[in-house]
């Protein structure tokens, strides 16, 4: 099974949110889900596709 980057930053950023008490866990939660999902809500207001083009 292949993980992805997303993930991973995602859920190394909410191990350091955990570790320092901070506030970037939350950061680190969205990044995890935009990365489980594969889709990212700020792509529509902006017109942005990461999809390759055939």
């Amino acid at each position: 099974m292949r993980i992805g980057i997303k993930v991973v930053f995602g859920l190394l950023i909410i191990s350091a949110g955990v570790y320092y008490q901070s506030w970037w866990g939350a950061v680190g939660a969205i990044i995890l889900i935009t990365g489980i999902i594969k889709f990212c809500p700020l792509y529509l207001p902006f017109g942005i596709s990461s999809c390759k083009k055939d």
